[in-house]
């Protein structure tokens, strides 16, 4: 099992494919984790695809669990944030020995993809958010988020404190938006996107309304989650990734 073995964290993650990297950001909320790309517990198909599956021919594609999600463990501190995932995801990325890459992530994801073009704007090539989060008529899903996740880590290790999640919960989701960068950032990103809109409520229609709005270099695919939908979703992710990593 592919371990990248931080200074305070264990990263899992697994490598499918060859060519120009992909990196993949899993839906799941703070379980982002690569089982969500794959099949339910049940082996009912996901509503989106599978680019380990759909993508591999093409590009070397690149999962991981977030930390303390799926196989992956790490600290949890109070000044820990976005920045704190984005260091992991460079921090994989320079691993595997790789310069320039494009992102790809679906919910959460989508931030992540976000905040690492905030971070390495020169690296990201490209990004394909689908189905992103945001902040709208919503604060209860994250607040839960937290809580969730506040559960899970300090089963794990008792010496995190409630405080030290509650900062880490306003730190990721006290923000408004899309959480990890403001809509200032989104007007002035230069990075081409393809967005494949959310419609529910942690995934708002609102939010991905303001990124189309904002974003200088983006197309939009509104038609996109379905079972017959996905092989045009899948010709149309890989269509706009080969154009952007020529």
């Amino acid at each position: 099992m592919p371990i990248l073995k931080r200074p305070d964290a264990e990263i899992h993650y697994e490598v499918h494919g060859q060519g120009f990297p992909l990196l993949l950001y899993a839906p799941g909320g703070l379980r982002s984790s690569i089982e969500f790309w794959g099949p339910a517990a049940d082996g009912t198909p996901r509503a989106w695809m599978d680019p380990r599956v759909a993508l591999s021919d093409r590009f070397t594609v690149i999962s991981m669990d977030q930390r303390n999600a799926g196989k992956s463990v790490a600290d949890v501190k109070p000044d820990h944030g976005w920045h704190t995932f984005a260091a992991d995801h460079l921090a994989l990325i320079d691993h595997l020995g790789f310069g320039r890459f494009a992102v790809m992530g679906g919910c959460i994801g989508g931030s992540y993809c976000f905040e690492a073009i905030e971070q390495a704007p020169d690296r990201v090539a490209a990004a394909v958010l689908q189905n992103p989060i945001g902040l709208w008529e919503n604060r209860d899903t994250w607040d839960e988020a937290v809580k969730g996740y506040g559960e899970t880590v300090r089963a794990r290790d008792p010496s995190i404190s409630e405080a030290t999640i509650k900062s880490f919960g306003q730190n990721m989701f006290e923000p408004d938006f899309v959480f990890s960068v403001t809509r200032d950032f989104v007007k002035n990103c230069r990075t081409p996107l393809l967005l494949q809109p959310g419609t529910d409520k942690p995934h708002p229609a609102h939010t991905s309304d303001e990124i189309a709005a904002l974003a200088p270099d983006i197309e939009v695919q509104k038609d996109w989650r379905a079972p017959h939908f996905l092989p045009e979703s899948i010709n149309r992710v890989r269509a706009f990734l080969e154009k952007h990593t020529a």
